[in-house]
């Protein structure tokens, strides 16, 4: 039997983090007010789903018949399909086994999607709300993580394979052909990224596409972009693919390489597939780990910090 400190160690631990608890409702209502300001109507999609989107290593929780989403965006995009033009969400998502410092298998996702935009224009907008965020919580447009500085009143833009050669001396497709991507990213480029100020990674190689169109201007690269703060991979941002064949290739291949993994391979998501079919307008998306940023911007060392 625990002895009665540890019997109530939960409760405490509650009691802890009250003022970071605190913090992170005043950033969510900061992230609200400045969406809302931007034009954007909020929405609520469900959180138990037929489908989620296949992606290798992405594996969701199961529901009964139906699964926990791991993003809202299938179901957001079938909004832009019905006319919706700016639209955000607040909510919770769902991965397997994702457990550490920067994971959890249930988080808080900020998503949000513009018709007629593009990955481009969501850098700067990206840009203006942390600062905005931090300004309205904190008063300043800066932070301190992991002791350094950050300064969202500027952001760096950096090219993925300037990023390996300058940091890895690595030329980026010859790792893609050599299968050794994610780990020179992890090992050798990640934590060698500016840590004092907002740094976007760009130009990912076609093979790293997942569900964004690629680079008219040069095919063996996709429209997408992460964006990293104290060297964490806090949002990712695609210009979407909204091709019906070129996304259905994608999935049937997706769907392969999970079923080589010995990963749950999903059934297809009717609603999704209809949203194809009507149509998709041309759109950008962004996916934020919230739980990420509120870390970030109180000074953290976990999302266990921020999250009851």
């Amino acid at each position: 039997m625990r002895n009665v400190s540890a019997k109530h160690e939960d409760i405490l631990r509650f009691s802890a983090i009250r003022p970071r608890i605190e913090q992170r409702a005043e950033i969510v209502f900061a992230v609200r007010d400045f969406f809302r300001r931007s034009g954007f109507t909020e929405v609520t999609t469900p959180v138990r789903i037929s489908a989620p989107a296949p992606e290798l290593h992405i594996n969701a929780i199961q529901s009964g018949d139906a699964f926990l989403r791991t993003s809202p965006e299938l179901e957001m995009k079938c909004m832009l399909a019905a006319g919706y033009e700016k639209i955000f969400q607040i909510g919770p998502c769902f991965r397997k086994n994702e457990i550490g410092r920067l994971h959890s298998e249930e988080f808080t996702m900020l998503e949000w999607y513009e018709a007629g935009a593009d990955c481009h224009r969501l850098i700067p907008f990206t840009s203006e709300m942390l600062g905005f965020v931090s300004r309205e919580v904190f008063g300043k447009s800066e932070c301190i993580f992991n002791g350094i500085t950050i300064d969202f009143g500027r952001y760096e833009m950096l090219p993925l394979a300037s990023a390996f050669a300058k940091f890895a001396k690595k030329d980026l497709l010859e790792i893609v052909d050599d299968g050794k991507f994610e780990e020179i990213l992890v090992d050798m480029v990640e934590p060698a990224l500016p840590k004092d100020t907002p740094v976007f990674l760009k130009g990912y190689p076609a093979r790293f596409a997942a569900l964004s169109k690629l680079s008219k201007d040069n095919p063996g690269f996709a429209e997408r972009w992460e964006l990293y703060l104290g060297g964490v991979e806090i949002a990712n941002a695609y210009s979407e693919l909204v091709d019906k064949n070129e996304q259905m290739r994608r999935f049937e291949e997706a769907l392969l390489r999970k079923k080589d993994a010995g990963e749950t391979v999903y059934p297809e998501n009717r609603l999704f597939m209809e949203a194809l079919e009507h149509g998709i307008p041309e759109c950008a998306g962004c996916a934020l780990g919230l739980d990420r940023l509120v870390m970030v911007l109180t000074g953290s060392e976990s999302i266990g910090q921020i999250m009851p």
